[in-house]
């Protein structure tokens, strides 16, 4: 056999490998089907592979003819476009958190504007609530069109305390505009955030109608007022509205000049919020807190009587043959301290104050003591803006104030009800009154609907249960036969306390004030209204708003009476 053959006959060689007997698809025991073992393979069928050339070639022939179009026949027209075209980044503006009330009514929200930069507008609920929700400075342009502000920013009260969490984040786009600044593109690169939504303690039925009855009484020439209502169990507020009050939405705009101008030059300080930023004598709602530091230091008891025939009189330090005169605002009598309180007795608050012949008086730097005790003279830490502290009279004081003129007990006595250069804020006598009604915890009053870190911002003030009863009487008795009579309600026990304080050397404008707690039994809330210099004749004050707002509630919102 010559080699070629032998090659030949090796080529034909039908020899079969072991590894190709065990593909026989009949030896399946041991094979795994799901792996296709035990199968015999099959080659790609002619037809197929045809198939998929000839989609691959309609693919090349799309993209070359796309290819041809962009880069041949418009390639010079798309060249010029990118030469006179312009890529500017601009502000997706984002929209503000929603402010609500208690019941989740909208106190300020947004409003969909037909500006082209897709800026929305701020809406507020009006009357009533401009001081409390403030108002916001929209995003604002330089000549050229450059933003320099470039988002909405709280300017007052709650918008502007809580800007960072309601105000949201914006986003971004790219904009591609040609020459003639037609918009050629747009694509979003962040997409904006809206803010954080805000849920407040306020109840907007009451604060409404607390703001119309202060408004009602402009008329007979007071020239200002502001009202508080604070859950005496937790510090949240339920109402604060003060008047005059500015229009949140024309300021934030900015574009009514002639209002905005009106505002600032009103005498009567429309951007004034009384109830924080307001300084005002307080008259006798402060003798309840004398009352207790009385208890206190033993300087008098509950039983113990004093006799008020109208007046006081002591040695004139200036002309020692004559007598300087402190009057009570009527006879009222022998009283002790329950029925002081009801009535109002200055004489009797000038003799525990300040002493009078056998009766010892607190002095001066006690009456400081026990005030500032239930936070008077200091800020309640309420989250507002703009927030300032009251003054009480001491020597030191009025050194500054008044140099080369040393303390008197005239000075006292006039402390001692609430005159002189004593001034708080209507807040700071909210949170004090509160503190009377449950006993000694003076919260941190506040606007966001529990909010537990605000509640635990608790003082505890240590009085024996007994003395706050006697100032308990006292306020009730003010009521059912005192100087709150109109107060004397059939569907809710109150307790309160007036105050009138006189103004200017004249005293015939006085401050009008009502303080106190409801329900008497078990007290859940604690109030303030205040007038401000109102006619000293005038036959409506502080408590006729008081009553008319009980008896609204009564009808309206009778929940907060149970």
């Amino acid at each position: 056999m010559n080699l070629g053959k032998f090659l030949k006959n090796k080529s034909k060689n039908n020899f079969v490998e072991p590894d190709e007997i065990f593909l026989d698809s009949k030896n399946l025991q041991n094979f795994d089907r799901q792996q296709f073992e035990g199968r015999i393979e099959k080659t790609i069928p002619k037809k197929t592979i045809n198939f998929l050339g000839v989609f691959f070639l309609l693919i090349i022939l799309i993209f070359g003819t796309r290819l041809v179009y962009l880069q041949v026949q418009n390639g010079d027209n798309y060249r010029k476009r990118s030469e006179n075209n312009i890529l500017e980044k601009v502000n997706i503006f984002t929209e503000r958190g929603i402010i609500y009330d208690r019941n989740k009514k909208e106190l300020a929200w947004n409003k969909k504007s037909d500006d082209p930069s897709n800026l929305y507008t701020r809406a507020y609920l009006s009357p009533g609530f401009s001081h409390l929700l403030g108002y916001v400075s929209y995003p604002a342009k330089d000549n050229a069109g450059n933003y320099w502000q470039n988002e909405f920013m709280g300017k007052d009260g709650l918008e502007k305390k809580y800007n960072s969490q309601i105000k949201g984040e914006n986003g971004s786009k790219i904009i591609e505009t040609d020459a003639k600044g037609v918009i050629h593109s747009e694509n979003i690169i962040n997409i904006p955030k809206k803010g954080n939504d805000l849920a407040t303690s306020v109840d907007a039925r009451i604060q409404t109608e607390l703001f119309s009855l202060i408004k009602n009484l402009f008329e007979n020439s007071f020239t200002g007022g502001a009202g508080i209502i604070m859950d005496t169990r937790n510090g949240e507020i339920i109402a604060s509205t003060s008047f005059p009050e500015y229009n949140s939405e024309i300021l934030s705009l900015g574009k009514d000049s002639k209002k905005i101008n009106s505002y600032l030059n009103d005498k009567r300080k429309f951007f004034l919020d009384r109830n924080v930023s307001g300084l005002y004598a307080p008259g006798s709602i402060v003798k309840p807190f004398l009352g207790l530091a009385a208890l206190i230091e033993g300087v008098i008891d509950q039983t113990k009587k004093i006799l008020s025939t109208g007046s006081i009189s002591i040695p004139n330090p200036y002309f020692p043959d004559q007598k300087t005169v402190f009057k009570d605002w009527r006879a009222n009598g022998w009283t002790n301290m329950a029925e002081a309180l009801a009535v109002s007795s200055d004489i009797y608050f000038y003799e525990i104050g300040g002493g009078f012949e056998n009766q010892k008086g607190l002095g001066i730097a006690n009456i400081k003591k026990y005030a500032e005790l239930f936070g008077l003279g200091e800020k309640t830490g309420v989250d507002l803006p703009d927030e300032i502290e009251g003054i009480i009279p001491s020597p030191e004081w009025k050194m500054a104030n008044f140099k080369g003129d040393p303390w008197r007990i005239g000075d006292t006595y006039n402390t001692a009800i609430g005159q002189y250069g004593f001034q708080v804020t209507p807040m700071e006598i909210v949170r004090a009154i509160g503190a009377i009604a449950n006993y000694g915890k003076l919260f941190t009053p506040h606007f966001l609907l529990e909010d537990k870190e605000m509640e635990k911002k608790v003082e505890i003030i240590n009085i024996k249960k007994e003395y706050f009863d006697v100032v308990h009487d006292g306020m009730r008795q003010a009521v059912t036969y005192g100087t709150a009579l109109n107060l004397n309600v059939p569907y809710v026990q109150i307790a309160a306390k007036t105050g009138t304080a006189q103004l200017g050397t004249a005293k015939n404008k006085v401050n009008s004030w009502i303080v106190g707690f409801f329900p008497y039994e078990k007290p859940k809330y604690s109030f303030v209204v205040m007038l401000e210099a109102g006619s000293s004749t005038s036959g409506r004050n502080a408590s006729s708003v008081m009553r008319e707002l009980l008896d609204w509630m009564s009808i309206n919102t009778p929940e907060y009476f149970e």
